[in-house]
């Protein structure tokens, strides 16, 4: 048998696996039983390029004994292969037999990580690296695991613990970079970035992350454009640059260029969902809504970062999906930020005027509760963190969202009647009085709200927000006018102490809930506002507001072009022409405003 197994050995080693596995097949029909040369069966036919006989081989091989080699290589061919439920049965044999070594363990984990086990997961990557502390790609796959689980202080110690190891490991580099750029050290990210790019310059992937962390910078864009081409060009079959690079045209303003980018890739694969997503947003900013909400309906799918509050995870409610509800009951989900739920809670009233029998429920963020609760249509408003147990209770479930999509929305049709919130009396008074007692009479000049910042933690909110209070400076120009902050978190201490010159009445940190918000609003003559929620409550109240939009990433639903908004007939837009630019902004916001114009907008 030493013979025969010699003689397959010599036939591989000669570089003839076809000579190789002939005499292999021959030795077994005389030593069935024998897993060495099971095993060498396997690589010769792998290396014929059949791998379902490999695989059978090495199935057989690993019966009659068990090596962590043999089963390592098993795994990594079926998962190869598209079959991980047979490969992370293949290293749990591994593990009841004795012999899982550190590669299965680490190979354990991926697989985990893979099916959506990251509990499993941790704990195979865990003991892997108790049994070989050194084995960096199973550091860094605990990183990308860590990270995933937003769990970055660990993620963060284990790429540098590997690049400790192996300071010029190019995969703890890339991945460190875009746990960087997640936790928005971006300087740092595009060190690191570019030095994973330096070691392997040839990696498409490796382009596509640098180019991301170059686009969040002013003045990069060029550059971020470059790298996604060269994306493009290392890998021309692959989607993601392609979508990448008609998102960065999205966010750049280049609509022409993005349509063309995104269809490319959806031209690759026709079920991309992150392009069809890109590209769904892009087709509503250019006012094509017929043909954009179908796309977007992909949010779902994606559980896009940042859309939150997220959807329900697992339920047996089915998702509405437009059909007549005949006496049925509906359960609206609310989703992605304060705004969002604000702008679309005016199509519960169409829903419940189109679907007279069904019993309507809406679920919102705590926040937005109390003020709601005074939203037409909806039978019962409830907090979102009530809306889980609710779903039984419901024939269907549908996400706040989708609603423009099943009441056909189209630019011409959008529902513009304001106000469709509104505020509480009582509290009205209460801010009125509060704002008689701080400020000048109302007759000497407008009350103006401001909101200068918003959610740190937006991702695009180093674009959207003013980089401070004394951005707005030209506004103190206008005669008589009175300025109140409704600045929460974000921007508080800056309004505690305002620059001098700006007289500011700060009453953020008094507002306990957007039922206050919504109050002192109604007192006020005009809100300017970065894109925020408060700004769509102004809509939505119906009151006068000024947008300042930014000219990068700026979000769809302003449209393209445009100085007035569809969804609220008493705002007006003002939009970056410069990225970055937000005193040429002021400067056209005080030129709208001053002498009469200021009256005409607020009467």
């Amino acid at each position: 048998m030493t013979q025969a197994l010699n003689a397959v050995l010599d036939a591989l080693e000669a570089g003839q696996p076809a000579a190789a596995r002939a005499a292999a097949d021959a030795a077994l029909a005389q030593h069935p039983d024998d897993a060495r040369l099971w095993s060498v069966a396997g690589l010769a036919a792998r290396l014929c390029g059949d791998a379902e006989r490999a695989v059978h081989c090495w199935q057989r091989s690993t019966t009659l004994q068990p090596t962590a080699a043999g089963c390592n290589r098993l795994g990594e061919l079926l998962a190869t292969l598209g079959r991980p439920a047979e490969a992370l049965a293949c290293y749990a044999t591994a593990v009841q037999q004795g012999v899982a070594d550190a590669i299965t363990w680490g190979n354990l984990g991926l697989l985990h990580m893979q099916a959506g086990e990251p509990a499993a997961a941790e704990a195979a990557y865990q003991q892997a690296l108790a049994l070989a502390p050194e084995h960096l790609r199973t550091r860094v796959n605990l990183g990308v695991l860590l990270a995933s689980l937003h769990r970055h202080d660990e993620a963060e110690q284990a790429y540098r613990t590997a690049l400790a190891q192996s300071p010029d490991d190019a995969a703890a580099h890339t991945n460190l970079g875009l746990l960087l750029e997640e936790t928005r050290r971006i300087a740092e990210a595009e060190q690191h970035q570019r030095r994973a790019l330096a070691l392997a310059p040839g990696t498409a992937q490796i382009h596509n992350h640098l180019a991301g962390v170059l686009a969040r910078q002013p003045g990069k864009e060029a550059e971020a454009e470059t790298h996604y081409r060269e994306a493009a060009r290392l890998q021309p079959t692959d989607p993601v640059p392609h979508s990448n690079l008609g998102a960065l045209y999205f966010d750049l303003g280049r609509t022409a260029e993005a349509e063309a980018s995104l269809r490319a890739a959806l031209a690759l694969q026709p079920d991309f969902a992150s392009a069809r997503l890109n590209l769904g947003q892009l087709l509503l900013s250019l006012g094509r809504l017929q043909e954009g909400w179908p796309h977007v309906e992909l949010r779902y799918t994606l559980r896009v970062p940042g859309a939150l509050p997220g959807f329900p995870a697992h339920t047996a409610t089915p998702r509405w999906a437009g059909e007549p509800l005949q006496g049925k009951r509906l359960l609206v989900w609310p989703e992605q930020g304060h705004g969002d739920q604000i702008q679309f809670c005016r199509y519960l009233a169409i829903v419940r005027a189109q679907q007279q029998t069904a019993q309507l429920s809406f679920a919102c963020s705590e926040p937005l509760l109390e003020l709601l609760r005074g939203v037409h249509g909806p039978d019962q408003v409830m907090a979102l963190a009530d809306a889980p147990a609710a779903l039984a209770t419901h024939d269907y479930w549908v996400p706040l969202l989708s609603l423009p999509l099943f009441c056909g929305t189209t630019l011409d049709n959008i529902p513009r009647h304001t106000p469709y919130l509104q505020a509480d009396p009582a509290r009205s008074a209460h801010w009125a009085r509060r704002l008689d007692a701080a400020l000048p009479p109302r007759s000497t000049g407008p009350r103006i709200g401001l909101v200068w910042r918003g959610n740190a933690w937006h991702d695009n909110d180093a674009d959207r927000s003013l980089p401070g209070l004394a951005t707005l400076a030209p506004l103190w120009q206008l005669p008589g006018a009175s300025f109140v902050s409704l600045q929460k978190i974000a921007g508080e201490d800056e309004a505690h102490q305002p620059p001098a010159g700006q007289p500011l009445l700060h009453l953020g940190s008094e507002i306990q809930s957007f039922a206050d918000t919504a109050a002192l609003l109604q007192q006020l003559d005009l809100l300017v506002s970065v894109d925020t929620a408060a700004a769509h409550l102004t809509g939505a109240l119906g009151r006068p507001c000024c947008v300042l939009l930014p000219a990068y990433r700026n979000d769809w639903r302003w449209l393209r072009g445009r100085t007035d908004s569809p969804w609220y007939p008493q705002m007006r837009l003002f939009q970056q022409e410069t990225r970055g630019d937000w005193g040429g902004v002021v400067q056209r916001v005080v030129a709208a405003l001053s002498a009469d114009a200021i009256r005409s907008l607020i009467i």
